[in-house]
C-alpha cells in the first residue's frame, strides 16, 4: 500500500486540525491506547484526512463537515496497527492470502526477508515477489536477503550480484539488508559481506542481524560493523547482553521457535527497559497463522506472562517503526501519523473488530471488507523444479562392497539439530541399504534449481516413521529437493511426484502417495487459499506422525537438513558437510568393521 508523504499533506492536516477544513473520517468515543505516554485515554476522538491523522483529542467536532464519516466506537479500544519486523513470508501461501489473515489479526505492517525465493530465482524472483505484494491493503516492506550465500565454500543457492543488489535497494519499499546470519563472515571481515553492509548503511539503509552463538568480542565486532538488531536471543541473558550493547532485540514467537516464555518474565521482574524490544514471528506455517495469529499472538503471550497490556502494544507497534527510522509516519495514533488503527471490542482477546490502514477500513466485524487484489504469479516462476528425465530407484543407490559397510550418519537430535554418528549397514547387490530396524534412512539432496540432477545420497538416523519416503522442494536456504526414504523405489516415486507438482511436499507408503501439498510457485508457495493450504500442509505432518515419526514437526527435518548455519552435519546435492570443520564428510565411514573400531 502506497502512502502519502507528510510533506505533501502537512498544510491540509494543519487546516483540519484547526477546524478550517473537514476531515474525511472521525472516530469518536474511543478508549485510546497511547504508546507515547504509555496510558489509556478513556475519552478520545481521532480525525483522519485521506491516509493520515490530523487531530487527536477530547472533541473533534470542529473537524466534522458535511462529507465527514463519523464512526461512533461506543467506548471501544483503539491501538496502532501491529508490525512484524522480521518475517520470511515467501513460503506456503501467496502474499495476498497471507495479507488477509495478517489484517484479521491486526498486523498491518510486515517486514519481509524473501531469502528463499531469491535462493531459487535470484533477482528476478525478488522483483516478482515484490510485485505480488503491490497494491495489497497492507504495508509490506522488503529487505534484500543478507544471508546468501550461507557459506561461500559450499552454498550453491542463487544470490544477487552487486549491481542487482544496488538495483533492489532502489526499489520502492525496500529498506536495507535482511538478516546477516553467518556472523563469522562479519567478524572475519569477508570482503563481499562487508562491502554489502557498508553500501547499505552508507545510503541510510538498515541491516538486520542474526547473532546466534556470538558473544563478547565477536558480538561487539558484529554490532560495531553497523548491524543493530537480532531476533535470535532465546533467553533473558542473551537478550540483555545485546540490549546493553545498544542492540534492538526482536523477541521471537513463531512456528520454528517460541522464545517469549524464557525472556519476558525476567524482563518484567528485573525492570529491564522496553524501548529497544520488538516482537517478531520469523515466519509461521499456515496452520499456526490460523490457530494462533501473528503479532497479536505475541502480545497475548507477553500479557499472559505478566507484561502490562500498554507495554506489550507499544512493543508490537511503536518500537518497530522507531528501529526502522519510520517513527515520523507510523507506530502510534497521533497527529501527522498514517492512520493504521485497530479497534477492539475486547482488549483482552485482542481480536480486532475493525482495522483501518491509511484511514481505509479493511476489516469490519472481524471480516475483510476491502478488495484484496490477488495478482497471478508469472508463468516462469511455476517452472522451477527441474530434472532431466524421470528418477528411478537406482538413482538412490549407494555403492558398497562385501556384506556390510560402515557409513557416516546424520543423527537427528531434534528436527533441526544433527550430530555426526556412524553405523553398519547391509550391502545387497552392491547397494548399501537403509535399515528400518536400526532406524537408519537414506537421505538424498538433489539439484532441482539448475536442472543438472546432481545429487548426494547419505544416511539419516532417528527419523522413525513407517513410510516409504518423504520429500520436499523447500529447504533453508539452498532449496535442494530433499527425499528421505527406507526404499529406493519409493524415493524415486516421491521425487517424481515433486517434479510433477512443480514443488511441495509428498509422503509415500506401499508404492502410493498417501499425502501431498502442492507448492508450485518457485517450489515454495501454494496457489491455494490459506484454509485449504493449511489443511493440505497439516495432512503431511499428520501422515508422518501417525506413521510413528519420532518428532513433533516432521516437516522441519528436510527443511533444515541443508542449512549450513547450524550444527553439526548437513547435506547438499554436492555432498555431506561437517559444518564445524567446514569439510566434506564421505558417506562411507573410515571404520574397520572386522576390528569393530
Amino acid at each position: 500500500m502506497k502512502a502519502s508523504s507528510l510533506a505533501a499533506m502537512a498544510v491540509g492536516l494543519n487546516r483540519v486540525a484547526m477546524g478550517e477544513e473537514a476531515a474525511d473520517v472521525v472516530l469518536k468515543n474511543c478508549r485510546l491506547v497511547n504508546v507515547y505516554s504509555r496510558e489509556v485515554i478513556p475519552q478520545a476522538q481521532v480525525s483522519i484526512l485521506k491516509d493520515r491523522i490530523a487531530y487527536v483529542g477530547m472533541d473533534a467536532g470542529h473537524t466534522v463537515g458535511k462529507g465527514t464519516a463519523v464512526v461512533d466506537l461506543e467506548g471501544k479500544y483503539v491501538t496502532p496497527g501491529f508490525a512484524d519486523p522480521h518475517i520470511h513470508m515467501d513460503q506456503y501461501v501467496l502474499p495476498s492470502e497471507f495479507a488477509k489473515q495478517s489484517l484479521l489479526c491486526g498486523t498491518t505492517s510486515l517486514f519481509s526477508d524473501p531469502i528463499d525465493i531469491v535462493s531459487v530465482c535470484g533477482f528476478r524472483g525478488f522483483r516478482e515477489f515484490a510485485r505480488l505484494t503491490d497494491s495489497l491493503p497492507i504495508r509490506i516492506f522488503h529487505m534484500v536477503p543478507g544471508g546468501l550465500p550461507v557459506d561461500r565454500m559450499f552454498s550453491h543457492a542463487r544470490n544477487l550480484s552487486k549491481a542487482e543488489r544496488e538495483k533492489a535497494l532502489k526499489m520502492d519499499r525496500v529498506l536495507g539488508l535482511g538478516e546477516v546470519f553467518s556472523w563469522t563472515k562479519v567478524t572475519g571481515r569477508d570482503p563481499a559481506t562487508m562491502q554489502s553492509i557498508r553500501h547499505v548503511i552508507g545510503n541510510g539503509g538498515i541491516v538486520n542481524g542474526h547473532t546466534a552463538g556470538a558473544s563478547d568480542k565477536k558480538l561487539n565486532a558484529y554490532i560495531a560493523s553497523g548491524i543493530f538488531s537480532c531476533h535470535e536471543p532465546i533467553d533473558y541473558d542473551q537478550t540483555v547482553e545485546r540490549l546493553r550493547l545498544g542492540m534492538w532485540v526482536m523477541m521471537r514467537e513463531g512456528s520454528i521457535r517460541r522464545d517469549l516464555e524464557r525472556i519476558v518474565p525476567e524482563i518484567i521482574s528485573r525492570g529491564t527497559g522496553l524501548d529497544r524490544l520488538m516482537f517478531c514471528s520469523d515466519g509461521v506455517t499456515p496452520n499456526d497463522l490460523l490457530e494462533f495469529g501473528l503479532i497479536d499472538n505475541c502480545v497475548r503471550k507477553a500479557v499472559s506472562l505478566g507484561m502490562g497490556l500498554v507495554d506489550a502494544i507499544t512493543i508490537a507497534s511503536r518500537n518497530c517503526f522507531e528501529y526502522y527510522n519510520m517513527g515520523r509516519d507510523l507506530g502510534g495514533i497521533a497527529p501527522g501519523k498514517l492512520a493504521d488503527i485497530l479497534v477492539f471490542d475486547n482488549v483482552e482477546e485482542l481480536r480486532p473488530d475493525k482495522v483501518f490502514v491509511g484511514g481505509r477500513l479493511v476489516v469490519a466485524h472481524k471480516r475483510i471488507v476491502s478488495a484484496v487484489g490477488k495478482k497471478s504469479p508469472a508463468v516462469w516462476i511455476g517452472r522451477t523444479v527441474k530434472a532431466r528425465g524421470r528418477f528411478i530407484g537406482g538413482d538412490f543407490a549407494v555403492k558398497g562392497r562385501g556384506d556390510k559397510a560402515a557409513v557416516n550418519l546424520m543423527r537427528l537430535e531434534t528436527e533441526i539439530i544433527t550430530k555426526k554418528d556412524w553405523g553398519e549397514l547391509h550391502v545387497r547387490e552392491g547397494n548399501i541399504r537403509a535399515s528400518r530396524d536400526d532406524d537408519v534412512w537414506k537421505v538424498a539432496a538433489i539439484d532441482r534449481t539448475f536442472g543438472s540432477k546432481r545429487r548426494c545420497v547419505g544416511f539419516l538416523k532417528n527419523f522413525g516413521a513407517d513410510i516409504g519416503a518423504f520429500g520436499t522442494t523447500q529447504s533453508f536456504h539452498e532449496n535442494d529437493m530433499i527425499v528421505i526414504g527406507s526404499d529406493e523405489e519409493e524415493m524415486a516415486l516421491v521425487a517424481n511426484e515433486l517434479v510433477r507438482m512443480q514443488g511441495g511436499m509428498a509422503v509415500s507408503r506401499g508404492g502410493k502417495i498417501i499425502s501431498r501439498f502442492e507448492m508450485p510457485v518457485a517450489g515454495l508457495i501454494s496457489r491455494d487459499p490459506l484454509e485449504e493450504a493449511a489443511r493440505k500442509f497439516g495432512t503431511v505432518d499428520e501422515a508422518l506422525i501417525e506413521s510413528g515419526c519420532r518428532h513433533a514437526q516432521p516437516h522441519l527435518i528436510p527443511l533444515f537438513l541443508p542449512f549450513l548455519a547450524l550444527p553439526e552435519v548437513r547435506i547438499l546435492y554436492s555432498g555431506v558437510i561437517d559444518v564445524k570443520s567446514r569439510a566434506f564428510l564421505p558417506v562411507l565411514a573410515d571404520k574397520d568393521i572386522k576390528r569393530g573400531n
